[in-house]
């Protein structure tokens, strides 16, 4: 009765070894699972990205509001015919044509 009852656990065990560590296993599907979720929040922040950067070129080949207000902003141009006038005071000072001036900090130099 003993050796029948060894031999029941074996084959028991043996069928669980595919279930838990085998080829298919639980373990491996979750894993996977774990994967799947990762991928898909990367591919959610890239569909935003991608979302944002089609608008910008869309913005960009539609119209020169885009272009100009880029070349304010970031270059720092005026139109012709417009008079700049930058207002000198405390850091990150606003201009008056919207452009935040960043003034150097004051450190102590000597």
């Amino acid at each position: 009765m003993r050796v029948v009852t060894y031999i029941l656990i074996a084959l028991l065990l043996l069928l669980q070894y595919p279930l838990w560590l085998g080829k298919g296993s639980w373990l491996k599907v979750w894993d996977m699972g774990k994967q799947v979720e990762a991928q898909k929040q990367i591919n959610e922040q890239n569909q935003k990205r991608n979302a944002s950067l089609d608008a910008e070129v869309r913005d960009l080949k539609r119209g020169t509001d885009a272009i100009e207000e880029r070349a304010r902003s970031q270059l720092g141009m005026v139109k012709q015919g417009e008079v700049f006038f930058q207002i000198v005071g405390g850091e990150g000072a606003a201009t008056a044509s919207g452009v935040i001036a960043s003034t150097p900090s004051k450190g102590n130099s000597r």
